[in-house]
């Protein structure tokens, strides 16, 4: 086995595994070092996302949908079903399995790229060296022509309450439950807290989420956070705004959480706990004396536009790199920087990177708010449509929501668009294609959608910035 590669990739996350399978595409001699272990200590490529994050999330949002439509929605539809119930344990059991499916594809397209996978720790060196230990302590020094760092993130604690893995859980914990808690509570309203909330709270247990911040989904369209706020709290989020946790108190039973509000000083009994307030970089071991690489205040390492750090041969992608922590950010990043390193062209427009939540209804928007086109002091148009009035959206039982397109007013340029509604994080990719071609809300108005479907409410959306729809009265 060779020491020396042409490309060696410190982390097999989401940004991690394209980038070497890419090079790998490109020609070059590649390994990937990842040192993800599970709870019962067996290695697995994939990192966060693959393993304890985007995949296994997903899997339990599907599975608590269907029982919630089961027990709310069949009978509207005349199926008759009673005594509807989950089997915690089983469903469990195939979210596991689709994590294991997925991880273990990792494996095959490696093999396909002629990517070595590399099981366990790298740390850069000065010189472009690796060093690797194994998972079974062995430690070598590799040698390459290029490295990309791709360590990912971790969750961010919360100083005051300390995860503890039974009764204070970080977000992998919060997925690996196997039994319903009777209240969970949930620190931090942002990504990761609506949706595991929104999982267990479809389950069964009463849900309290405490959120430091006054404003809701503050990186979201305002219009939309105000819209997702009242639909979920029709659900029976209990989402309660500028409430700074102070810290808890575990007992045999569960967990009083103290928190201060305007109103004053008040605590809250759970069962568990769910610290979901962010994530940050994970570098804890990456960077090696002499490595160059350097960090920024937030531990980031510092890169520029093409995630070079400044050292020849160095980059860094995904999480641990500025920006949003996105898998498919992180993905095109990792595609980019394997192109630029065998001579190819590589780019990513950071203008154009998706944000999706996948609660029910669903969020997902591209481009600027609102609020920060008028910030910006450029004059703009915006249209409105809601699903209620999408024929489609009635069939399905999904009314809920609307979308949004906002368009400069002089010369038409599509600026962003905002969708709070079923398929929200499927029917964003034709806005994503729009903005990367730097279209109109008159192209938008002029391409032909499929009679009935979700996507005809950004077509409408379109033209009601024109004040111009057709299934919907113009205001």
């Amino acid at each position: 086995m060779s020491d020396t590669y042409d490309v060696i990739v410190i982390g097999g996350g989401p940004a991690g595994y394209p980038a070497a399978i890419r090079a790998g595409q490109n020609g070059l001699r590649v390994a990937c070092i990842d040192g993800w272990k599970n709870r019962d200590g067996s290695h697995a490529f994939g990192g966060t996302c693959l393993n304890a994050g985007c995949i296994p999330s997903k899997a339990l949002l599907e599975s608590s949908e269907l029982l919630h439509r089961a027990r709310e929605e069949f009978a509207t539809h005349g199926i008759r079903v009673t005594d509807v119930s989950m089997d915690v344990v089983q469903m469990q059991k195939r979210k596991s399995g689709i994590v294991k499916a997925s991880t273990q594809g990792i494996q095959a397209l490696f093999k396909a790229a002629k990517v070595e996978a590399l099981a366990g720790h790298g740390r850069l060196l000065a010189g472009k060296r690796v060093e690797y230990t194994a998972l079974d302590g062995t430690v070598r020094t590799l040698e390459a022509q290029h490295v990309v760092l791709a360590s990912g993130s971790s969750p961010m604690p919360l100083r005051s309450l300390p995860f503890d893995g039974e009764r204070i859980l970080d977000s992998w914990g919060a997925l690996d439950l196997d039994t319903v808690p009777r209240r969970l509570g949930v620190i931090g309203a942002g990504v990761i807290g609506l949706e595991l909330g929104s999982v267990w709270r479809r389950l069964g247990a009463e849900v309290v989420v405490l959120e430091a911040l006054e404003t809701f989904l503050p990186m979201a369209d305002q219009q939309v956070a105000k819209e997702a706020l009242k639909q979920f709290k029709k659900q029976g989020l209990d989402i309660r705004l500028g409430a700074k946790v102070s810290g808890a108190t575990t007992g045999p039973t569960g967990v009083a959480l103290a928190y201060a509000d305007g109103s004053g000083e008040h605590s809250v009994e759970v069962d568990k706990v769910v610290v979901a307030i962010g994530r940050r970089p994970f570098t804890e071991g990456l960077l090696g004396e002499g490595s160059g690489v350097t960090l920024d205040e937030r531990g980031f390492v510092k890169v520029d536009e093409q995630c070079w750090t400044g050292v020849d041969g160095v980059y860094a992608v995904g999480d641990c790199v500025r920006g949003a922590m996105l898998a498919h950010k992180g993905k095109e990043e990792g595609v980019m920087v394997a192109d630029l390193i065998a001579g190819r062209y590589g780019e990513v427009n950071y203008k154009t990177v998706p944000s999706v939540i996948y609660t029910a209804p669903e969020i997902a928007w591209v481009g600027q708010t609102e609020e920060q086109v008028k910030a910006s002091g450029r004059a703009c148009k915006i249209g409105v449509f809601p699903f209620l009035a999408s024929g489609r959206a009635r069939a399905m039982e999904s009314t809920a929501g609307f979308a949004k397109v906002i368009a400069a007013a002089d010369d038409d340029e599509l600026l962003g668009v905002h969708v709070i509604g079923p398929m929200a994080g499927e029917l964003i990719a034709e806005a994503v294609l729009a903005l990367e071609y730097s279209a109109s809300a008159e192209d938008l108005q002029r391409t032909i959608h499929a009679h009935p479907t979700l996507s005809e409410a950004i077509h409408e959306a379109a033209l009601a910035a024109d004040r111009r729809a057709i299934d919907f009265p113009n205001r």
